[in-house]
């Protein structure tokens, strides 16, 4: 009979006739323990690429699932295969380092990348598409899940994880507070002789309340360290899950033995304030959506594409080649990169240059995908599509400055990695110290190794920063200060320059009416722009006041407008449209967009306009320079607009017409020279450069993809916001600190005492308890601090 073992991997029983010898079930398990153990081991992949007798595993086997990856896979001109997709199940860096690891190990792998934020995996290899099936086989055997690349799909998982936490969070709180009530009784029951009958009833009913919370309640703990015990690792999660099942389980034995003491009241009361930070800090990162994903709304779903005999069809846009006809009728999103081969339009370009005004295009003229067609149907030649646009380009750009801040780590969870391992090693060391070397007895000996754990649970250690960013949130949010970032506050306090856009950032980003000739002119002219959406006629109509909508009016896009007078066509539009290149007018009045008023028989009238500064722009930049902190203005509108708003804000490093690209390599290049910048913008075209700085902030009336990619977003057309957020960040982070050299020394005390049997896992949970309220009373000091 053949003798059975167990699998390393697995656990599964294993026969003499096992084809992956004595010590596996199966050339899966032998493969995962290899890649994920990481102990010198060959990979199994390795070795079946040479030893044909090895035979391949099936997708069942690996754990694929019912995904087939081989459709999604791109193939380059340079011959590598390449494929995103997305990783549910990310937790930390140490995920992405794992996940990292073992893709790059697999033959073939040249460029495996994980983007935290994105929670994006792309992967590039030499081989075939088919590849694709084994190479992600090791992803799936670690526990992770890969989808396609749908960020909604995602993110409904991330929702179900928060709700999941949150009702993990209910069951505790209330099983917490009755268990708690149960132990006062007790408590005082020491002091007024409560008989031992009446003190086990308590401890029976404090069980019925606390096993079945814990067991609920602790799953994202319980699963997080079985996760990261069974792949070698260690995390804050490990001693928590240890002292509160320890706890249980001793208070249980205590209780069926009838012993004096048990401590439910510490399990559930732990895991109740864990939850807290656990589920504030869930909530941050969902709210914390990548702008790369929702930058990805703004491709087009499909193009019409006219045929060389006429005919018409859609198309998907990744799906057109070079060269093909597009046609874009008015209203509808550029969906590729082409030159204009016939008409005449508008286009919203806000996505390359930021700036609110329509840009007039004609045969030639260039457009771009993402962008917007405002007025009339054009017929577009393609030149790129898919990967190869601009629009495309800009989500590539803020991936990378997504993935460089996704190697923040909270220093929490720093601490807490060296820390896990101390704390488990301190109460290994109490427990066989007391036991084989102080001659105790094993419970007496558990009992200190128990208060050991609960002691140096790192409760306060871990409500260090959320109480803190909890309450600084709010503060900020009752000043209108959205905070979306965990970590944005922590980035904050390392500001030394502050980077600001122009249009809708420094300015409303609204034009408006400086420059008036005449009433009558200004009645004329507000009567024809009230039939026209573009936004200097709304600003002409807005200056006017009450206006009658003129008939007949027609739109020549591009151009203008015109209608049929008494004494002939009167236009109101470009300075071309209206014949009046040759117009002398006061060097003053040169700067910023204009429209002009033609009439039979009169000299053209021009309408200057400006988008003026926030009303607190100037006081604004005024305090950040009386703080020691120096401004620069970075905008894509043209040299003589940005040269005047910042000679009247007083900013005296400016530069101009510049594209989200060169915008990007200014924020990275005072990054590399030891700058760390706050970006305030508010374009579509900021959101690369927003994403690469340091810290970043946005006013809520900016695109959507741009309050997306900024770490906070704040209400109001005030601009001292930025003071505000500075300010409270520099006072969170000095709490912060407080709260962390409060969690060690409670330590420094605690531990000695707990090691030395003066202190009892009862009185260790009050400690926890108390070092908890601690941090959070320090933390609330806050609140003190006069309104900002």
């Amino acid at each position: 009979m053949n003798a059975i073992t167990a699998c390393r991997h697995c656990g599964e029983p294993v026969t003499a006739s096992s084809p992956a010898g004595p010590d596996f079930c199966c050339h899966g398990c032998e493969g995962a323990y290899a890649l994920i153990n990481d102990l010198g081991l060959q990979s199994y992949y390795a070795r079946r690429s040479v030893d044909p007798n090895i035979r391949a595993l099936k997708p069942e086997e690996e754990g694929i699932g019912a995904f087939d990856f081989t459709d999604l896979v791109s193939t380059g001109q340079d011959g590598l295969c390449r494929l995103d997709m997305m990783i549910d199940g990310l937790h930390c860096a140490a995920c992405v380092w794992l996940i990292e690891s073992i893709l790059q190990k697999q033959p073939g792998v040249s460029h495996a990348r994980v983007n935290m934020t994105t929670r994006r995996l792309h992967l590039e290899w030499q081989g075939d598409t088919a590849d694709i099936t084994h190479l992600i086989a090791p992803v799936f055997q670690m526990g992770y899940r890969l989808i396609p690349y749908d960020p909604a799909t995602l993110e409904r998982a991330t929702d179900q994880r928060n709700r999941e936490l949150l009702r993990c969070l209910a069951v505790a709180g209330f099983a917490a507070g009755n268990v708690m009530l149960l132990s006062v009784s007790i408590w005082a029951g020491y002091i007024q002789g409560m008989g031992e009958f009446t003190r086990d009833l308590f401890h029976w009913l404090s069980a019925l309340i606390a096993v079945p919370a814990v067991a609920y309640a602790g799953r994202p703990f319980f699963r997080s360290a079985l996760g990261a015990l069974r792949h070698g690792r260690v995390n804050m999660d490990v001693p928590i899950t240890l002292a509160v099942l320890l706890a249980l389980g001793m208070s249980l034995f205590e209780t069926m033995r009838g012993a004096e003491h048990a401590y439910f009241d510490s399990a559930i009361t732990l895991l109740f304030f864990l939850l807290i930070g656990r589920y504030l800090d869930g909530r941050a990162r969902s709210q914390a959506r990548s702008a790369a994903e929702h930058m990805l709304t703004l491709r087009a779903r499909s193009i019409t594409v006219i045929a060389e005999d006429g005919t018409r069809k859609l198309l998907a846009p990744e799906k057109a080649i070079p060269g093909m006809v597009v046609l874009v009728a008015a209203g509808e999103r550029v969906g590729i990169d082409g030159d204009i081969i016939d008409g005449q339009s508008d286009i919203d370009t806000s996505v390359i240059s930021g700036e609110s005004l329509p840009s007039p295009v004609t045969v030639g003229s260039r457009v771009f995908a993402g962008t917007m067609n405002l007025s009339a149907a054009i017929r577009v030649k393609i030149t790129a599509t898919g990967d190869s646009t601009l629009l495309a380009e800009i989500v590539r750009l803020m991936e990378n400055a997504e993935q460089g801040r996704a190697k923040y780590v909270a220093l929490a969870d720093r601490v807490a990695r060296a820390y896990a391992p101390v704390v488990h090693s301190l109460a290994a060391v109490t427990f066989i110290g007391w036991w084989l070397l102080a001659g105790a007895n094993w419970q007496d000996a558990l009992m200190n190794a128990i208060a050991v754990l609960i002691v140096t649970c790192p409760c306060a250690l871990a409500l260090a920063v959320p109480v803190v960013q909890v309450l600084a949130t709010g503060r900020l949010l009752k000043a209108g200060i959205l905070v979306k970032s965990a970590t944005a506050l922590e980035r904050l306090t390392k500001i030394d320059g502050v980077i600001f856009d122009k249009t809708g950032t420094l300015t409303t980003g609204r034009p408006e009416l400086v420059s008036t000739p005449d009433a009558n002119s200004l009645k004329l002219a507000a009567s024809m722009a009230a039939n026209s959406s573009h936004p200097l006629s709304k600003a002409l109509v807005r200056a006017a006041g009450d206006t009658v909508v003129a008939a007949r009016v027609r739109e020549h896009p591009g151009q203008g407008l015109s209608m049929m007078g008494p004494t002939g066509e009167i236009r109101l539009g470009s300075r071309e449209f209206c014949g009046a290149n040759h117009a002398v007018i006061p060097a003053s009045d040169v700067a910023g967009p204009e429209m002009w008023l033609a009439e039979p028989g009169k000299s053209a009238v021009r309408f200057g306009f400006r988008d003026l500064p926030r009303p607190d722009a100037a006081s604004t930049i005024a305090s950040l320079h009386r703080a020691g902190l120096p401004t620069r203005l970075l905008s894509g509108d043209r040299a003589e607009n940005v040269r005047q708003l910042a000679t009247e804000l007083e900013i005296h490093d400016w530069q101009a017409g510049l594209s989200p690209a060169q915008k990007v390599d200014v924020v990275k290049q005072r990054s590399t020279n030891g700058y760390h910048d706050l970006m305030v913008g508010d374009g579509i075209n900021d959101a690369p450069a927003l994403a690469a700085a340091h810290a970043s902030m946005s006013p809520a009336s900016a695109a959507e993809i741009s309050q997306n990619a900024a770490d906070i977003v704040f209400q109001g057309d005030r601009l001292g916001a930025v003071m505000t957020a500075l300010d409270v960040a520099k006072t969170a982070d000095r709490l912060v600190r407080q709260n962390f050299t409060l969690s060690f020394a409670y330590n420094i005390v605690t531990i000695p005492l707990a090691i030395a049997g003066v202190v009892t896992p009862l009185i260790a949970a009050i400690a926890m308890s108390t070092s908890s309220l601690v941090v959070i009373a320090n933390a609330l000091r806050l609140n003190w601090k006069k309104k900002p």
